[in-house]
């Protein structure tokens, strides 16, 4: 056979495509390519939606063993949990039947007590269950708006409380609804008493401390026996609020030498943020009895010295 007719390519193992370097550039602009058309033009979702979906049986074969481990675990944890619950539940129920009971008979001695000593009977306080719409929009003041209004019986100046304690107080008034000055308000005042001392004072709104506003008791003398976490409850000698209401907690204590006054700031029993539900009760000025007239209240007696004419 003449050697001019023999093949001499490589055979196609051998045969050498393009550069290594050649290549890397090519699929860098070609992966480069899809991620800009992808992020702009959005052309791979369709490719990736078909895959999730052809994917999906397989993803959900592959976790349902996962899953039923996680069922039975869920399912135990939370019988054990059901049967922890109760038990708290039966302990609870037994602690409060035995407050129940020394409370009622507390009551039965009050009453025989205040019949001895032939004092009137003490006031029951009406109370309307309401909920709070929204907050007022002015950013300078703490007030909201509840669902209540003078045509279900609200009174203007009535206490709205929730189950911490007081919240403010029904300041403007509406058909429907009412509009509640919080404790918290630069304006709001209530009187208050120390339960362990006894001592009587004014709160004050207005202030801030760390978690939110907060109440100060203005006037106090330095030596004031007052201390941090002393518990205020409402006096009840404002003819507004009933006795005993939770108020605050002194979180803070300054006496200044210099002023001769102590500087205490509270922090509210009833967080304003976060009250949904809250009772409006009536005031209770409206079931006392009637203020005797004083001395400037009686009118001048005819021939009195008050109009006998001067001489």
């Amino acid at each position: 056979m003449p050697l001019g007719t023999l093949d001499r390519t490589p055979p196609p193992f051998f045969r050498q495509g393009p550069s290594a370097l050649t290549k890397l550039v090519f699929f860098s602009a070609l992966a480069l390519f899809l991620m800009v058309a992808d992020g702009r033009f959005q052309i791979i979702r369709p490719l990736r939606a078909g895959l999730a979906v052809l994917l999906l049986p397989v993803q959900r074969m592959l976790t349902a063993p996962v899953q039923l481990w996680q069922l039975g675990r869920d399912y135990l944890g939370g019988l054990d949990h059901a049967l922890q619950s109760g038990r708290d539940a039966d302990a609870r129920l037994a602690a409060l039947s035995e407050k129940v009971a020394r409370i009622e008979q507390l009551r039965t001695e009050n009453e025989g007590l205040r019949s001895l000593l032939e004092l009137r009977p003490a006031i029951q306080t009406r109370s309307l269950a309401a909920e709070v719409m929204y907050e007022a929009a002015d950013p300078y003041s703490r007030k909201v708006f509840i669902d209540r209004g003078q045509t279900q019986g609200v009174m203007l100046g009535a206490p709205v409380v929730n189950a911490a304690g007081v919240l403010g107080q029904v300041t403007r008034l509406y058909p429907l609804t009412c509009e509640v000055t919080l404790l918290i308000d630069k304006d709001a005042a209530i009187s208050v008493l120390n339960a362990r001392t006894g001592q009587r004072s004014v709160a004050f709104g207005g202030q801030q401390l760390a978690g939110g506003g907060a109440m100060e008791l203005r006037f106090l003398s330095g030596n004031t026996d007052v201390k941090p976490d002393d518990v205020l409850v409402t006096s009840g000698i404002d003819a507004v609020f009933p006795p005993g209401l939770p108020v605050g907690r002194v979180a803070t204590v300054d006496r200044r030498a210099e002023s001769g006054f102590a500087r205490v700031l509270l922090k509210p029993s009833a967080m304003a943020d976060t009250a949904r539900h809250v009772l409006v009760l009536q005031p209770v000025g409206v079931q006392m009895p009637a203020r005797p007239p004083g001395p400037a209240d009686d009118p001048a007696p005819a021939g009195s010295a008050a109009q006998r004419p001067r001489r």
